[in-house]
């Protein structure tokens, strides 16, 4: 055998170096131990009783009673044994199954609302009223993160956002109060939310300027340019300019009933029905069809979408577009739903919450919806919290979608990657 022969044959029979990432190992080890100190040593010695349904519902089912002491130890063990089975699997080269994450944090949901619940001086939550806000607290931001999606999908930076949702917002109060409809507000969100996405991708798309700067510069200037009529326009007749129609939960018979799931599916308002249909058509048109396969093309390569044909400005500019009436419309659930008017900056920062999730849920329509979730619990989890007078402090609650957010981008339980175009101006050469 030939010195050249045996070198091609030594390269084709040694193996690959393995590369181990550590981190969801030792991400798991510290969540075991924070279970055992918080959860198990530090546990109440209480029972918190999670209450599944209402008294008006038509099925009742009994409440659920856990021992806080009890469910502290037995989360304990078992995310030790998670951890340690994560140990063994990167020792061995092979990547940790997506069960043993979700195992993992559902044990871990589960102890620390046991905990918190059961350290508060009336032991007792609504699980399916906890349930409920903190989806009504997200809407906002699934319509956000669904506008993120189809603007970063297709590489331009969305940080308007908040622009967006608040533009929205403004627009629905005026246009709904002057027309006295609630469906003409929500035409007028969705106009709004384009409006500001022509802005951004016309100086971002057409004259190359940063993406980022300019989602910024929108921002700002929404909240002057909203706040300013507020303060002069709206204030001076606010029954004329400034007290739109609400829009009514519609529930579907039998099924809104249901407990937990009844109110979240099947008691919703319009805004509602349309955050669960867009979230569906968005992650199908993605995935499934023409478009969205050109879509993800010109967020990843856009070069060789170009050469097949595909303008990548022109696909950019008008998915920006659709992507803040998407945006819009979740603004208008501010001032259609939640409450029946406008106030300045009333959306309090929201967009970039929505940016957050759009990061966490790895740039996934559905992985976007949880991440939303995961805000709208923890931030409707401190409102409860704080009526049954639970010890923890209520910053400490709203700190954790934000620790569990930077975990996520820091490749804890995952890596996290950007489209790989995302935030790169196109020129055709």
């Amino acid at each position: 055998m030939s010195t050249a022969t045996a070198e091609s044959h030594a390269e084709t029979t040694t193996p690959h170096a393995v590369v181990r990432n550590w981190k969801a190992p030792v991400g798991f080890g510290i969540g075991a131990l924070v279970s055992l100190l918080v959860f198990a040593i530090g546990s109440p010695a209480k029972t918190a009783i999670f209450r599944i349904s209402a008294d008006d519902d038509r099925f009742r089912l009994q409440d659920v009673h856990l021992p806080a002491t009890t469910v502290g130890w037995v989360v304990t063990i078992a995310l030790t044994a998670l951890a340690v089975y994560a140990f063994l699997q990167v020792r061995k080269g092979v990547h940790i199954s997506r069960w043993a994450a979700a195992a993992y944090a559902l044990f871990f949901v589960t102890g620390f609302l046991t905990w918190v619940v059961g350290s508060a001086n009336t032991p007792s939550i609504s699980l399916g009223g906890l349930v409920a806000g903190s989806v009504t607290l997200a809407v906002p931001l699934i319509f956000g993160s669904m506008s993120g999606v189809l603007c970063e999908r297709s590489g331009v930076v969305n940080i308007a956002i908040e622009g967006q949702l608040l533009s929205g917002a403004f627009a629905a109060a005026v246009a709904g109060s002057i027309s006295g409809s609630a469906f003409v507000g929500l035409i007028a969100a969705a106009l709004a939310g384009m409006l500001v996405s022509v802005v951004l991708a016309m100086f971002s798309i057409k004259y190359f300027v940063n993406q980022i700067i300019v989602g910024v510069v929108l921002n700002v200037l929404v909240s002057g340019v909203t706040g300013f009529l507020a303060s002069t326009l709206l204030s001076r007749d606010p029954q004329v300019w400034n007290n739109p129609p609400r829009l009514p939960d519609i529930s579907i018979p039998l099924l809104s009933d249901i407990p937990i799931i009844g109110p979240i599916l099947f008691k919703q308002s319009i805004v509602g029905y349309l955050m669960y249909i867009i979230v569906i058509v968005i992650y199908l048109g993605l995935y499934y069809t023409k478009w969205g396969l050109r879509l993800r093309a010109v967020g990843e390569h856009p070069q060789a979408a170009d050469t097949v044909g595909i303008n990548v400005n022109r696909w950019r500019f008008w998915n920006v577009v659709l992507g803040g009436g998407v945006a819009g419309l979740g603004g208008a659930f501010y001032t259609l739903v939640a409450v029946s008017s406008f106030t300045p900056d009333m959306t309090a920062g929201q967009g970039y919450i929505a940016l957050a999730a759009l990061i966490f849920g790895r740039w996934n329509p559905i992985g976007a919806f949880f991440a939303s979730l995961l805000f709208g619990f923890a931030t409707n989890l401190q409102y409860v919290l704080s009526i049954v007078g639970t010890s923890v402090p209520s910053q400490f609650l709203a700190m954790l979608p934000y620790i569990v957010t930077i975990l996520a981008v820091a490749g804890l339980v995952g890596k996290s990657r950007a489209p790989a175009a995302s935030g790169i101006p196109y020129v055709k050469e």
